[in-house]
């Protein structure tokens, strides 16, 4: 069944019968690839974001995401595919980020000023290739705001490799990467490589920026790296139990996002936003609530203890 708002916009209607409305939403292959890469963006989103929550360095992750724009502009004006341009301007943004070490006094204030520095000239760059193409950019909406409609099986691949190779590059640096963003002034008295390490981290962020702009589009990528990874830090510190419901909370809102993008005519990024920024006011929310039970049962424990 098909709701029709205009000469131009037709799109399928939700029946609800759930199990009917996912064979049909299945049936096209381009959701089945575009359900595949939200999964493997999700996952590689929630842990890595995961960390940069913890390292603060969400600054370094709104400026790649905003890189990623003028990554997929150029390409366009350069008739290449888009993600090519993500993962090449993303990448090389990263690397400029790491020229300044983090640990040490002034680490971090060199290393947000050069952050802005890189922001505001990605954007520049971007603003001037939109200007340069010739053609109809039809595509903007969807590199701004994501499109699950032009994946294709390559790039589910690609983004396959992406995600196997990340992850399994954080698995081994994992505990050392946790020691040095945790306290990076005792990490490198202890002989932790500090610096390799921050750069390595930079670059799977920028990584990880480039994939996850294939589906929330450049604006929201951020979305999907700090709102899971913040909201997982809310339910609990543990690292490894962070991590995993940070991954798990992404593809919660990943899913959903895509399936009301379907059965809509708005964009996937503007749910996946709204959906995760739901939960995360709903995390915190639990969290004070929990804090309030306590105090208010912390003098009664203390009451009984006296009486016994």
């Amino acid at each position: 069944m098909l709701t029709t708002l205009g000469p131009a916009d037709t799109y399928p209607a939700w029946s609800w019968n759930p199990v009917t409305d996912l064979r049909a939403m299945w049936a096209f292959p381009f959701m089945v690839n575009a359900f595949r890469t939200g999964t493997m963006v999700a996952v590689l989103a929630g842990v890595i974001g995961w960390y940069m929550v913890l390292r603060r360095q969400s600054f370094a992750g709104h400026t790649l995401a905003q890189v990623s724009f003028p990554g997929a502009a150029c390409a366009t004006l350069l008739g290449i595919m888009p993600v090519v341009g993500y993962f090449a301007f993303c990448v090389g943004a990263a690397l400029a980020i790491a020229a300044f070490p983090r640990a040490g006094q002034g680490g971090t204030g060199q290393e947000a000023a050069l952050t802005g520095t890189v922001q505001a000239f990605g954007l520049a760059c971007g603003f001037l290739f939109v200007s340069l193409y010739k053609g109809l950019l039809g595509g903007v909406n969807s590199l701004l705001f994501g499109s699950f409609l032009g994946i294709t099986a390559r790039q589910v691949m690609v983004l396959a490799a992406v995600t196997v190779v990340a992850l399994a590059t954080l698995v081994m640096i994992a505990r050392p990467l946790l020691f040095a963003s945790a306290d990076p002034d005792v990490a490198a008295a202890r002989g932790v490589p500090v610096r390799v390490l921050s750069v390595t981290f930079l670059v799977l962020l920028g990584a990880t920026t480039a994939a996850t702009s294939q589906i929330t589009g450049t604006v929201l990528v951020f979305a999907l790296l700090v709102i899971p990874a913040a909201t997982a830090r809310q339910l609990t510190a543990r690292p490894v139990a962070g991590m995993a419901l940070s991954a798990l909370i992404g593809l919660g809102v990943t899913w959903t996002g895509l399936t009301a993008a379907y059965f809509s005519p708005y964009p996937i990024g503007f749910y996946v936003t709204t959906f995760a920024f739901g939960v995360y006011v709903l995390a915190r929310l639990a969290r004070l609530l929990a804090r309030t039970l306590v105090r208010r049962a912390a003098p009664v424990a203390r009451e009984s203890g006296s009486a016994a």
